[in-house]
């Protein structure tokens, strides 16, 4: 997992250690991932979302999409798992979704949050995150605001 910190118009890379530095407002975590045929069919059979959009690329380009889409909750689930795997405990609070632009199976999407407020109350850390999907690296597919209480502020 790469972290990207925001200092003025430059953009630093780092990578956290294992003690990890503190989450600060600016902040980004970001991760990769390609959605497969098996993804979309497992989530269908949990989600019983069972959509012809997501199994029939005939049905989806009659509909006038390029082939079978990725469920866009499956493809928001990237961003509990940036936050939970950087912050064990963390608990999701809340998660507003705009859906964009549709992904396909087997494109690779870049799921990014970025810390846009942290407030302290007690020994507990509310953070306001942007969030965001894109493919093809600059093509934005899903965005939206969702917040977190982590149980440190320092990555795992």
């Amino acid at each position: 997992m790469v972290f990207v910190r925001s200092i003025g118009s430059v953009r630093s890379l780092r990578r956290f250690s294992s003690s990890g530095p503190l989450i600060q407002t600016g902040d980004v975590l970001r991760e990769n991932r390609v959605f497969s045929d098996e993804d979309v069919r497992a989530y269908s059979k949990v989600s019983h979302d069972t959509n012809p959009l997501h199994f029939d690329s005939e049905h989806a380009r009659a509909l006038g999409f390029e082939d079978r889409l990725v469920h866009g909750m499956l493809v928001a689930s990237l961003f509990p798992r940036i936050i939970s795997s950087n912050f064990p405990g963390a608990v999701y609070v809340s998660q507003s979704l705009q859906f964009k632009l549709p992904v396909y199976v087997g494109e690779e999407i870049t799921g990014e949050v970025q810390a846009t407020n942290i407030r302290k109350l007690r020994d507990k850390s509310f953070v306001k995150l942007a969030t965001k999907c894109f493919k093809k690296g600059e093509l934005l597919v899903i965005d939206g605001e969702a917040l977190a209480i982590l149980p440190s502020l320092a990555r795992e």
